[in-house]
């Protein structure tokens, strides 16, 4: 049988690429970009800061390039990177030829996280580079022996933790009374980058324990706005005022009926608690109220008063100034700033003079019992049980995976 030519060189090509199948020439894989997205093995790199008053083409013409490129680069940043958000004291890796004279890289840290890399030669480009974050559930036991912020180190856990806590607790814990033998025990979660803490996010279980008594706080949100931590009964931890007016400091005097007072020198009674804080600590309202008045009196410096009902009225001196737009007369919110610490009028340092009076007559701040904000609604209580079995299935987990 004749086999036409043309089908016969069908044949072979067909056949050709049969066996060929597979075996296409080899080749090497280009190798990957590592994360800050150029190879930096054969550059040198040194460390810089943008200097106070540095201008975006300022700095770059200061790394080398020439007014015209700066200012090329800066248009490459378009919405990449802001040029007018150069922040005074960030540091900068700024990457060099092998011989150190032509600029080829600059990477600027926009915080722990953010970077922006900009390209100094060719084709100017612009890009982020983020660094690897990470979060994880932790578990902390922390036993009271010397101070909140030492203990809690050595429980291997980050100071951060202690605002969380003193936000929850701001109701039910005098962080300034804590003792010896006192306990937290928390399940929280963190964010990590590169190893290290950025931030503490979540307690979304903690139980403080005194003398055998617990206040247990758990999570869970309602979703209507407002309070989200509870104790096992479905109380809120939230209540009409706050333990303090400000956040973590000393007390550098309490209340009495017969102290010496540091200045005159005479013995008289001090219905109030001092708060020993840094000049400009906010102060807050502790709780929900109207302004009674905003203005200078006499030995307490500048005041604020504020009615929080029929019964509670409370009194914040020696403020070395007064928070924006505050007047007599209007609403403030629990938690809301009214002042600043100051050492106004016959003050021997920076403090607050905190004041509560209840019918008129003044009472002691830090035995005064709050009442609870409103429960959790019936309807959430099995939700709210759950939730805490399964936090304190967590604790024991994470605990024993910590030991």
């Amino acid at each position: 049988m004749r086999i036409r030519p043309i089908l016969f060189l069908t044949l072979c090509l067909s056949l050709a690429a049969a066996c060929g199948r597979g075996k296409a020439p080899s080749q090497e894989p280009e190798p990957e970009l590592p994360p800050l997205g150029f190879f930096a093995d054969s550059l040198l790199v040194e460390e810089w800061t943008v200097q106070p008053g540095e201008t975006f083409t300022g700095l770059f013409t200061r790394l080398g390039m020439t007014s015209d490129e700066s200012f090329r680069l800066a248009k490459a940043c378009d919405s990449v990177f802001d040029v007018r958000r150069l922040r005074a004291g960030n540091g900068l890796e700024v990457y060099f030829d092998s011989l150190g004279h032509d600029l080829k890289y600059v990477v600027y840290n926009n915080d722990r996280i953010r970077r922006t890399v900009f390209k100094c030669f060719d084709s100017l480009e612009v890009w982020t580079s983020d660094r690897e974050v990470s979060y994880e559930r932790k578990y902390a036991d922390v036993e009271i022996t010397s101070s909140l912020w030492n203990d809690m180190t050595s429980a291997g856990a980050s100071p951060m933790l202690i605002l969380k806590l003193s936000d929850i607790y701001a109701w039910t814990v005098d962080f300034f009374g804590l003792r010896d033998g006192d306990r937290f025990r928390m399940v929280y979660g963190q964010t990590l980058c590169e190893g290290d803490i950025i931030s503490v996010d979540t307690v979304y279980y903690a139980v403080f324990s005194r003398d055998g008594k617990e206040v247990p706080a758990i999570l869970y949100d309602q979703g209507d706005g407002g309070n989200k931590y509870w104790n096992a009964k479905g109380e809120s931890l939230k209540k009409a005022f706050l333990k303090a007016p400000l956040q973590f400091t000393r007390i550098s005097s309490g209340f009495s009926y017969a102290r010496r007072h540091p200045v005159t020198g005479k013995i008289r009674p001090h219905t109030a608690v001092d708060y020993a804080a840094p000049t400009g600590t906010p102060v807050m309202s502790i709780g929900d109220g109207t302004v009674l008045s905003v203005g200078w009196a006499g030995g307490g410096g500048n005041t604020v008063k504020i009615r929080h009902n029929s019964s509670y009225t409370t009194s914040y001196m020696h403020l070395s100034r007064y928070a924006k737009g505050l007047k007599a007369g209007q609403h403030v919110h629990q938690g809301q700033i009214i002042g600043y610490v100051g050492a106004t009028g016959t003050a021997t340092g920076p403090h607050l003079d905190f004041r509560v009076y209840r019918d008129g007559t003044a009472i002691n701040p830090l035995k005064m019992e709050s009442p609870s904000a409103d429960p959790i609604r019936p309807e959430n209580l099995p939700a709210l049980d759950s939730m805490r079995r399964v936090y304190e299935a967590m604790a024991i987990e994470l605990g024993a995976s910590e030991e």
